[in-house]
């Protein structure tokens, strides 16, 4: 790593005074496509811009400038270089590689400005007690984002223009002690200057002729001009000019609001049909995320995945509302989206690259992919303590990965932890996505999951005188304590006496059979009138004469299609 301070000495003098530090990411356009393919960083890359036929390169990294590349070379004149890699323009990675600059700055310092595209401005007042000395936290910040796949330049000066300056001027890390700003910045020239602060490119034209006639190449030229007649000739900006190419400049931040939102993008070449490149890319981008959900000491709560796809339309009037975007090809662009809901947050890139493969594999897209983009929402990551007498849960990463394999082998419907839904209906239920209960939850749920109707007991007893049989039957109702259920319910068959059964026969166990001796009931119910699966039921408790004494059932109608069922037995 490079450090141009030519004096290594004057790094322990002055570092102390060391107050703003400046990331800036050259040939940021290049970058940001190189930082979704890390193989082309070893090769000459040029990122071309414009409408076919007219594309002319816009960007070039190093290895391209080296083989005498131009900016704003046309795609034919391109020809002469056969190792050269060319590349389209793509706004979503620049976007993304931007918004990953931003949040590792953020990780730095709570005060960062968004001074443009690949540039960022810290304040490092007050870090040295928290991250070490300044020179150590430049080093650090250059190492941190090389690690996001960027090649930054670092800069650290006492006032946030200066430091600007430097990092678009020179190369590597660069400190410049306090009131040696304009002895530093004196070898760079006008250039860098007018590009660092002007936004209209005719003006600073204008401004690089002028400076050009009067023979004014570097800043230390600009610098030892006379104030008074640069500013009858030139005015309050030339005044202004002049401050900064000195590096006296002082002016505050303009402080970046930190927005959570965690996200990758990346805009591809070609269109991607098979999931194996697909994971290739998913890859990537989840430990890019994941690097920045972990600078901030998150975790992922829950994980959205948006692809674009390309499908073909041969009739314009057909077009559907969900159409995003069209193109002189025919090709039109419809949304596809997954979402992962996760039942605890997690911060494994591998374990969220397989839920996302296991979910696209049950859940194909159909269609060629043009663009992906990947979010997270964020969330504090758990805290766990296991207690002496408590059982040990599986890791929810393993537990997750387990059931998503399962869900893809027999059906997201059959996969995950029965809810109660709120209805008066026996025995109705649906499959929610499982998420573990903490223990105060759990026995909540068990006291108030308490059974509403009086619980039974059974009890055997020998056979009584039949005027004494509808009396301990009753007797015995009233001391039950649980129902036992069959599943499913036994279908039998009932002889009724003026509405009441007096005889019951299982078609399937021909040990339960018999004369009803007591009865209690019915109990009438039903619901769901409005839709076309309604229910009605008719509950009877009855008793039944066995040779082991009385049993006690709960003999229930289905009135909707006259079919009687046993639906348990009382304990």
């Amino acid at each position: 790593m490079n450090v141009n301070p030519t004096e290594n000495w004057e790094l322990g003098t002055f570092f102390e005074c060391f107050m703003f530090a400046c990331i800036f990411i050259p040939d940021f356009p290049a970058q940001a496509v190189i930082r979704f393919e890390p193989g082309l960083r070893a090769r000459p890359v040029a990122v071309l811009t414009g409408r076919p036929p007219l594309e002319k390169v816009m960007a070039l990294n190093e290895r391209a400038r080296q083989l005498g590349v131009d900016i704003g070379a046309t795609k034919s004149q391109l020809e002469a270089w056969e190792a050269l890699v060319l590349r389209a323009r793509s706004e979503s990675q620049e976007t993304s590689a931007h918004a990953t600059l931003l949040d590792c700055a953020q990780s730095f310092s709570p005060e960062v400005e968004d001074t443009s595209r690949g540039t960022a401005l810290l304040n490092l007042d007050g870090l040295t007690p928290l991250l070490g000395p300044q020179p150590k936290i430049a080093r650090d910040l250059a190492h941190r984002v090389l690690q996001l796949g960027l090649e930054a330049n670092i800069a650290v000066a006492s006032n946030p223009d200066a430091a600007l300056l430097a990092a678009r001027g020179f190369a590597g890390v660069t400190l410049i002690p306090e009131g040696r700003e304009a002895e530093r910045l004196g070898d760079l020239p006008v250039d860098v200057l007018l590009e660092s602060f002007s936004s209209d490119a005719e003006e600073a034209a204008r401004w690089v002729e002028t400076f050009d006639r009067w023979g004014i190449r570097k800043l230390r030229a600009l610098a030892a001009l006379p104030e008074v007649p640069v500013s009858e000739r030139l005015g309050q900006q030339g005044l202004r000019l002049q401050k900064l190419a000195r590096g006296a400049a002082a002016r505050q931040l303009r402080v970046l609001v930190p927005r959570l939102i965690f996200a990758d993008s990346v805009e591809l070449e070609y269109p991607i049909v098979l999931l194996e490149p697909l994971a290739f890319l998913l890859n990537q981008m989840l430990e890019q995320v994941c690097a920045q959900l972990r600078e901030r000491a998150l975790a992922a709560q829950e994980l959205r995945l948006e692809l674009e796809l390309a499908t073909t339309q041969s009739n314009d009037c057909e077009l559907s509302t969900s159409t995003v975007a069209r193109d002189v090809t025919q090709n039109y662009i419809r949304p596809f989206i997954r979402t992962l809901r996760l039942p605890l947050p997690m911060l494994d890139a591998k374990v969220f690259l397989k839920l996302l493969q296991l979910d696209l594999q049950a859940h194909p897209p159909g269609a060629p992919i043009v663009k992906i983009h990947l979010s997270a929402e964020p969330a504090r990551p758990r805290a766990l303590q296991s207690g002496l007498f408590q059982p040990v849960f599986p890791e929810p990463e393993k537990l997750e990965l387990t059931l998503a394999r399962i869900a893809g082998i027999v059906g997201e419907d059959r996969v995950g932890s029965v809810e109660l839904l709120d209805t008066h209906r026996e025995g109705v239920f649906a499959i929610q996505h499982f998420a573990p209960l903490d223990c105060s939850a759990e026995s909540a749920l068990l006291n108030k999951a308490k059974p509403s109707r009086k619980q039974n007991k059974s009890m055997s007893m020998p056979v009584l005188e039949n005027n004494k049989l509808e009396e301990k039957a009753q007797e015995q109702m009233s001391a039950v304590i649980s129902l036992r259920l069959f599943r499913p319910p036994l279908v039998v068959s009932v002889t009724l006496r003026e509405a009441k059964p007096v005889r019951m026969r299982c078609l399937h166990r021909e040990d339960i059979a018999g004369e009803i001796i007591w009865t209690a009931g019915p109990w009438r119910s039903s619901g769901d009138w409005s839709e076309q699966e309604g229910w009605a039921r008719e509950e009877w408790d009855i008793a039944v004469s066995a040779e082991s004494g009385l049993v006690l059932y709960r003999l229930v109608q289905d009135k909707l299609s006259r079919n009687w069922f046993l639906e348990g037995t009382y304990d």
